[in-house]
C-alpha cells in the first residue's frame, strides 16, 4: 500500500490539496501532530474539493506513535537529501511504502532522519528555489511511485465517461 505522511503540517491549504491527491490515487494519508490547523471540514473543504468523505487517513500524537503502528519502507523528503526521488525502486506493490514530508517551515527533524540517511531524498530543482510547495512535492512523488507500479488500480478515463468517449 502507498502512503503519504505529513509530519506536523502547518498550512491547511497544502494538506487539503494532498488530501485530494490521496483520494485520486488511492493513497492513505497519515498526519502527525501537532497540526497547524483544525481538521474541521470548513478549514479543508475548499482545497480538498469535497472529497473528505472518501479520504483514508489517520492522525498520530507524534512520530513514535506513527512508527509503532506502521511497518514498511520509509522514504524521507528533505533539504538534506542527496538523491532524487526517481532513484528508488517503488515497483513492489506488496510493500508498504511511506513517503514522509516535513512541516513547511522547518522540514523533518535531523533526529528522525539520522537513522535512515540512505532513504533521504530531494526533488531536483534550480539554485533559485529552496523548495517546492509541499502539495506539489507530494503529487510529484506519489505519481512516480504509481508510474513504477503501472498506475495500479487507477482509471485512464473519467469515471462518468464511456471508454468510447471521442473528442470532436
Amino acid at each position: 500500500m502507498n502512503n503519504i505522511v505529513l509530519f506536523e503540517p502547518e498550512i491547511p491549504g497544502n494538506t487539503g490539496n494532498i488530501m485530494r491527491t490521496c483520494v485520486a490515487t488511492g493513497t492513505k494519508l497519515h498526519l502527525i501532530k501537532p497540526l497547524g490547523f483544525s481538521l474541521e471540514e470548513k478549514y479543508l473543504k475548499r482545497s480538498s474539493a469535497n472529497y473528505l468523505d472518501k479520504l483514508d487517513y489517520e492522525v498520530y500524537e507524534n512520530f513514535d506513535d506513527f512508527k509503532s503502528k506502521n511497518k514498511g519502507t520509509y522514504y524521507y523528503f528533505t533539504r538534506y537529501g542527496k538523491k532524487p526521488h526517481t532513484s528508488f525502486d517503488y515497483s513492489n506493490t506488496n510493500e508498504n511504502i511511506y513517503l514522509i514530508f516535513g512541516k513547511e517551515s522547518t522540514g523533518i527533524p535531523k533526529e528522525i532522519l539520522r537513522n535512515d540517511l540512505d532513504k533521504c531524498m530531494r526533488i531536483p530543482m534550480t539554485k533559485n528555489v529552496r523548495a517546492l510547495n509541499l502539495s506539489n512535492c507530494a503529487a510529484i512523488v506519489i505519481y512516480e511511485v504509481l508510474r513504477q507500479q503501472n498506475y495500479r488500480n487507477l482509471l485512464f478515463t473519467e469515471p462518468h465517461k464511456s471508454e468510447n468517449y471521442i473528442i470532436e
